[in-house]
């Protein structure tokens, strides 16, 4: 497990990178890329979507642009700070102080679900990506994009020493763990890395158990 795979850790290492992160996330998650990712999503005008591991809200601006339902979660309340002087505390988006691993929401609660550039400080990936298909609606797509496995042995094991990084087979295996059965791989990234990045666009089984709900936190401890 690397280093900041530690949700401690994490938390500390955001409380610093949060002051720059607008500045610096562009070098590796962009917007040319969050559109290509969005096509993929394929999400409609009215569709309520969670947007997990939201930080200062990059990925949240580009929901916007297609739905007006959008909720933001994440575990940093320094990177929910930035997210805030963005979109309001209380304003559109319904911001929650949060774990991926163990969301605050009902069942079936979002039409679809998106997280990118947060599967790789989380501790136990599978069963966040459980967490997921738990709150989308039967049918509903869920995206997850992540650091791509480096190709150099050197950097793998930087890499494997600092956070997640993993590669198409090892995508498939926390998915099918995790539930789903429908999902594809796509990489992409900047022009000085096209496949720094994994993304994943997956959608939940109906297993003719889920249920209707409203997008309420059931844990106390959320902060929105």
């Amino acid at each position: 497990m690397g280093l900041l795979e530690n949700k401690a850790r994490a938390r500390l290492f955001y409380r610093y990178l949060s002051k720059v992160y607008d500045e610096i996330n562009p070098f590796i998650w962009n917007e040319e890329m969050r559109t290509e990712a969005l096509e993929l999503f394929d999400i409609e005008d009215g569709d309520r979507v969670l947007d997990v591991g939201c930080g200062t809200g990059f990925a949240t601006e580009g929901l916007l642009e297609h739905t007006e339902d959008v909720y933001g979660l994440d575990q940093s309340e320094h990177q929910l700070e930035q997210a805030y002087a963005k979109f309001g505390k209380h304003g559109q988006v319904r911001f929650h102080r949060g774990d991926a691993e163990r969301l605050p929401f009902r069942d079936d609660t979002f039409d679809a679900l998106w997280s990118s550039g947060s599967i790789e400080y989380w501790p136990n990936p599978v069963d966040a990506l459980a967490e997921f298909r738990r709150v989308v609606k039967p049918g509903g797509p869920v995206l997850v994009v992540g650091p791509n496995y480096p190709k150099s042995t050197l950097f793998r094991k930087l890499a494997d020493a600092i956070m997640l990084f993993y590669d198409e087979d090892e995508a498939d295996r926390m998915f099918r763990e995790a539930g789903y059965e429908e999902f594809r791989h796509v990489t992409m990234g900047p022009d000085y890395n096209p496949e720094i990045a994994i993304t994943t666009i997956a959608h939940v089984p109906d297993d003719g158990t889920g249920t209707t709900a409203d997008a309420e936190a059931v844990d106390a401890s959320a902060d929105d």
